[in-house]
């Protein structure tokens, strides 16, 4: 308890103690000045390729695209495979992209199109890496650790843009954005070292692996059917959608309307990043002090009032003082519910819940972007950052309709200890598997236990379960059933894998309500049980002698 503790009275640097992720997290630093190298020199070339606000904000747009389709998919095969060799593979294939990148640049065929496929390209392989990464980090640190962890994680990038961004414009200006593409490529290796160095114990499951897009159906489903991720992903949406501005708009402002250079682009990206680095090292205080729904509306209103700062100020000092604001604003919502999200996933699910998390920012930043940049386009610049203020401001309000749940209980996973019998000859790939559950209740309790039910209904549903129903007997209102389904007999097992301690507590409420001194009653049938019956009656049965004569 002491270890908490202190984190959460000033501990921000606790987990850098911890060996393997002091020494990822160091190399994070570099491959972050990488990424924010390439930011800075894409969207300072495309204003020399092109003069379309909308081409200038699509930079961003290419740069987030791919974590909004590939992220997902990335979750599921961290989920199922060897997270660090995962990681691996994305990091050298966003270092082969940008290698690619400059090889065209110093050929002198670069075009505005080539320069967001290859975008693109190095953002699917920051995809691939990044749930790998981040579901990994509980395998680093300690539990008590885990909110600091996080926040470390954001600083790490954040730290590279207070001063990527100005170097970065410096070497822009120097030796051109071909040198930029070169030194990201290269920045991507120390932390591709880093995580081939790292010797994680892998334990596979004991099951094989599932399909990947059933895989990624589950962990929407849970997503989907877990309260606190599913409103954390709707909110960090909404805010990314607003307050997309601030980076996607960013080199117009400075060279626009403070008439800059990239040099000045990158001080007010720089700006932004110092804010986030200091919000960032309060994020356990905050997280202690005030709720995550507090917290998330304080920091809307405060972005809020910086957008419209920075689109009302045609001075450097106030432009600059408007982007440190947002950049501690945006980075403290994110880490936080970022957090939540940590804690309310299981390990099963952990990095298909964090891509959905990523694909959600993401996604807001990317349509946003494109929607702000086509916005500018038809008004001006200066409109759109007032417009997305008071868009992001009024986002304050949505906590009313959709309020953050902080804990979604304890999510370690329970061992069920016993397998079920099955006197069928069952593969991995039969089914479809019903499972039907009796339960005898007073009727005088029916309200409690139908509420009960309904709780359990979302746990059935998030961990595999689909089809769910529950029935009461018309002649006998004391017995109700409760039925869903598994598609294949090895999807019935993962299931009853995945259940945490505080589904296994909604499940012992359920329990309590049974009059029955035996328990429930499960049972589990073959649904269309093609191949477990013989095509004719008079057909031979090998297994006759031990288990009886099946007829068809």
């Amino acid at each position: 308890m002491a270890a908490g503790e202190q984190v959460a009275s000033g501990g921000a640097f606790a987990p850098l103690r911890e060996r393997v992720f002091r020494q990822i997290w160091i190399a994070s630093l570099l491959s972050n000045f990488g990424q924010l190298f390439l930011g800075v020199g894409a969207a300072w070339e495309m204003t020399r390729l092109s003069d379309s606000p909308t081409m200038v904000a699509l930079v961003q747009t290419a740069l987030m695209i791919p974590l909004m389709f590939v992220t997902l998919p990335a979750g599921a095969i961290a989920d199922m495979f060897d997270r660090r060799k995962i990681a691996m593979s994305g990091l050298g294939f966003s270092s082969v992209a940008a290698a690619v990148l400059t090889a065209v640049s110093f050929l002198g065929l670069t075009t505005p199109w080539v320069l967001l496929v290859f975008c693109s390209l190095i953002g699917a392989g920051v995809a691939l890496y990044s749930p790998s990464w981040q579901a990994s980090i509980p395998e680093q640190v300690s539990r008590e650790n885990l909110p600091a962890a996080v926040a470390l994680g954001t600083i790490s990038y954040n730290v590279a843009r207070s001063f990527g961004p100005a170097l970065g414009g410096v070497i822009v200006l120097a030796a051109g954005a071909k040198a930029v593409f070169g030194l990201t490529s290269l920045l991507y290796l120390p932390l591709l070292f880093a995580f081939f160095l790292w010797r994680r114990r892998h334990t596979p499951s004991r099951l094989p692996p599932e399909r990947i897009d059933r895989a990624m159906i589950g962990g929407a489903r849970y997503a989907l059917h877990s309260p606190g991720i599913r409103t954390a992903l709707t909110r960090i949406l909404i805010f990314g959608l607003t307050t997309a501005t601030a980076v996607a708009l960013a080199p117009l402002v400075a060279k626009n309307m403070l008439q800059g250079d990239a040099a000045i682009f990158g001080i007010l990206l720089g700006s932004q990043g110092v804010g986030a680095v200091l919000g960032a090292l309060f994020v356990s205080d905050i997280k202690r002090r005030i709720s995550t729904e507090g917290a998330v509306r304080i920091f809307a209103v405060g972005s809020g009032a910086a957008l419209v700062m920075i689109g009302l100020s045609h001075n450097l000092f106030l432009t600059c003082a408007a982007f440190f604001v947002i950049g501690a604003c945006n980075i403290l919502t994110v880490a936080i519910l970022n957090v939540s999200v940590q804690l309310s996933a299981p390990r099963w699910v952990a990095a298909r819940a964090l891509s959905l998390y990523s694909s959600a920012i993401t996604m807001g930043i990317g349509v946003g972007a494109w929607a702000w940049g086509e916005f500018a386009g038809a008004f001006d610049v200066s409109t759109a950052f007032v417009a997305s203020g008071i868009a992001t401001a009024a986002t304050a309000l949505v906590g009313f309709l959709l309020p953050l749940i902080s804990d979604d209980g304890d999510t370690s996973i329970v061992e069920i200890g016993y397998e079920p019998e099955a006197a069928l000859g069952l593969t991995l790939r039969s089914g479809p598997i019903v499972i039907e559950v009796e339960y005898d209740v007073d009727p005088d309790r029916a309200r409690e236990f139908y509420a009960t039910m309904m709780k359990l209904q979302r746990v059935r549903k998030r961990i595999g379960g689909f089809d769910w129903t529950i029935a009461r007997d018309v002649e006998n209102p004391a017995l109700w059933t409760e039925r869903y389904y598994c598609p294949t007999w090895g999807d019935y097992l993962r299931m009853r894998d995945r259940y945490s301690q505080a589904d296994f507590q909604i499940q012992a409420e359920a329990d309590s309500f049974n009059r029955r001194s035996s328990g429930r009653r499960v049972t589990r049938r073959l649904e269309r049980p093609f191949g477990s019956v013989r095509w004719k009656a008079e057909s031979y049965d090998p297994r006759q002698e031990t288990i009886g004569y099946l007829g068809p």
